[in-house]
């Protein structure tokens, strides 16, 4: 029971920080005059990264090169991008069918998402082809294409975005509610704020979630790979249903494909330099299922130049897929 109040009071602080988050990346986009792309795809997609980040970095410190340690954060880095092109997609798209109760197209700029999810399938499949390389010193060569792909695709994204900022009423800065244009110090204690919250509750929902698994047998892998980026990817699924709730499509999915891009590059080539990067089946499986998940929205995109509710709801397919793999496993 103690664990169960746990899991629901981290739940509470995970949805606090992302509401104050939200309110406070909008205002500092606002402050650069970065379009929506930019905001929720680097902003808040990096931002909101954060937890699931650390999770695979302590694991590596902690452990070593200990097969232990290199499960849980090779665990933990591939769970991120699978729980984003999978969960995150239905939540996502089963929040605009509540709220809106119809399957029309969400109001995207197409061209940010479209980027993202190339990009996705780019370093993604770059950081799974790494596995098969044999010597290490080529293993650490495909860690930093990762590293220079992601640095050309924040350029990308800056330079279509910079200077498209619509000018909109957005809800007054929770630290500084009668003030109309509030400093830029008050937005990043905000964001900082904010941050410590979500990791707070994640730490704690994983905490809680752990030894729940642990107690009905769950390998410490599967644990990494299922369990633990539930928590930790929390932060996007909230973001993204209340920007949904609020209209503003292209800052909820871009919170999630930009956090994809992130999550398949920078973390996956930290991992690559401080292990061996060896990718059992079940891991190269869920890679697998990931990119097929993130393939429905660019096809839909490059055909119909939309991204309809139902196509996201596809997400739960593959994850439930997987799931159908573990529980055989």
């Amino acid at each position: 029971m103690r664990d169960v109040g746990m899991l629901i009071l981290s739940l509470g602080i995970i949805l606090i920080g992302a509401e104050a988050f939200t309110n406070s990346i909008e205002w500092l986009g606002k402050k650069l005059h970065l379009g929506a792309g930019a905001v929720g795809s680097l902003l808040a997609a990096v931002g909101t990264a954060l937890p699931e980040t650390i999770v695979p970095i302590i694991a590596f410190l902690g452990f070593g090169e200990g097969t232990e340690g290199a499960d849980i954060g090779i665990g933990a880095i591939l769970g991120a991008p699978f729980m984003l092109s999978t969960l995150a997609f239905f939540i996502t798209g089963s929040a605009v069918l509540l709220f809106r109760r119809s399957n029309r197209p969400l109001k995207l700029e197409a061209e940010v998402v479209q980027r993202d999810l190339q990009f996705f399938l780019l370093v993604f499949t770059i950081a799974i082809s790494a596995s098969f390389l044999g010597k290490q010193q080529y293993k650490n060569i495909a860690a930093w294409l990762l590293i220079s792909a992601y640095i050309i695709y924040v350029f990308l994204t800056l330079r279509s975005n910079r200077g498209v900022h619509k000018e909109e009423k957005l809800a007054s800065l929770y630290v500084a509610r009668n003030v109309d244009d509030p400093k830029i110090s008050s937005i990043i204690l905000q964001i900082f704020m904010a941050l410590v919250a979500i990791v707070f509750g994640a730490n704690g929902f994983v905490n809680a979630v752990q030894p729940l698994a642990v107690s009905l047998g769950i390998p410490v892998f599967v644990l990494s790979l299922v369990i633990t980026p539930v928590a930790t990817e929390l932060p996007e699924k909230f973001n993204s249903v209340l920007w949904i709730f609020r209209g503003k499509d292209t800052l909820a999915l871009g919170n999630l494909t930009g956090a994809m891009v992130f999550q398949s590059s920078v973390i996956p080539a930290i991992g690559i330099i401080m292990t061996s990067w060896k990718l059992d089946p079940l891991a190269l499986w869920s890679a697998l299922l990931s990119v097929g998940s993130a393939m429905i929205p660019l096809v839909s995109l490059r055909r119909k130049g939309a991204i309809h509710p139902t196509g996201l709801l596809m997400g739960g397919v593959f994850y439930l897929m997987f799931i159908l793999t573990v529980l055989r496993y």
